[in-house]
C-alpha cells in the first residue's frame, strides 16, 4: 500500500492512524499541498482524482476520499469494522463527520490559522462546531466509544482533527466524556498524534 497524505491534514491523518494502529505494511509519501495542484508529483496526480489527500493505492487501485477509504480497510482487514451488526450505524457516523464535524473544525481551523474570514462567518463555523461537539459529548456519555464494541473507523473519522481543537480556537473543557474519548484512542497500541504521524519525515 501506498498513501499520499500531508501535514495538518485531518482527513489524512484518519487514514495513516488506521494503518499504523493495524500494523498495514505501507509505505507513507508526503505531499507539499503549498504547491499548486499543477506542480504536485505527477504520480500523485495520477493517482488523485479530485486532486486532494489523501489517497490511497491499493493493489493498484487509487482510492480517495477518506471515509470511502476507511470502509475499504475496514472491510478488507476486518480490523476496526465493528460487529455486523453495527455496521450501518458505523456509515452514519462517517457520514454525519462528513457534513458535520469534517466540515466545521477544519474550516474554522483554517480560517484562523492561515485565511482569516469575515466576522459572520467564524460566528457560525464557530456555532457549528460547537454542536458536533455537543452531539460528540451526548454519544460518548453513554458509552466508551462511538459503538459499543469498541473503536471502530467511526471514532477515527470523528476524532481526527479534534487533537488539533486548540488551533481552531475550541476547547474540551465543557466536554469531559470527548476528553476521556480522545484519551483513550490515543492509548491505543500504534497510535501517533497527527503532528508525528504526518510528519514530512515520517
Amino acid at each position: 500500500m501506498l498513501l499520499y497524505a500531508s501535514t495538518d491534514s485531518g482527513h489524512s491523518f484518519k487514514v495513516r492512524s488506521f494503518l499504523l494502529l493495524t500494523g498495514q505494511a505501507h509505505r507513507y509519501r508526503w505531499i507539499d499541498l503549498a504547491l499548486p495542484r499543477a506542480q504536485r508529483p505527477p504520480d500523485f496526480v495520477a493517482a488523485s482524482r479530485f486532486g486532494e489527500v489523501p489517497v490511497l493505492v491499493d493493489d493498484g487501485h487509487s482510492l480517495c476520499q477518506s471515509n470511502a477509504i476507511l470502509i475499504h480497510l475496514a472491510q478488507k482487514t476486518g480490523r476496526f469494522a465493528g460487529q455486523p451488526a453495527e455496521w450501518q450505524t458505523v456509515l452514519e457516523w462517517l457520514c454525519w463527520e462528513s457534513n458535520r464535524i469534517g466540515f466545521s473544525v477544519p474550516n474554522l481551523r483554517y480560517a484562523l490559522r492561515w485565511d482569516p474570514q469575515p466576522a459572520d462567518v467564524m460566528r457560525y463555523l464557530s456555532q457549528r462546531a460547537e454542536a458536533d461537539l455537543a452531539t460528540l459529548e451526548a454519544a460518548l456519555s453513554t458509552s466508551r466509544y462511538l459503538l459499543p464494541s469498541g473503536p471502530t473507523v467511526a471514532d477515527l473519522s470523528c476524532s481526527a482533527y479534534l487533537y488539533w481543537l486548540s488551533q481552531a480556537g475550541l476547547s474540551d473543557a465543557a466536554h469531559p466524556a470527548l476528553r476521556r474519548w480522545l484519551g483513550d484512542l490515543s492509548r491505543l497500541p500504534g497510535w501517533q498524534h497527527p503532528d508525528q504521524a504526518l510528519s514530512p519525515t515520517a
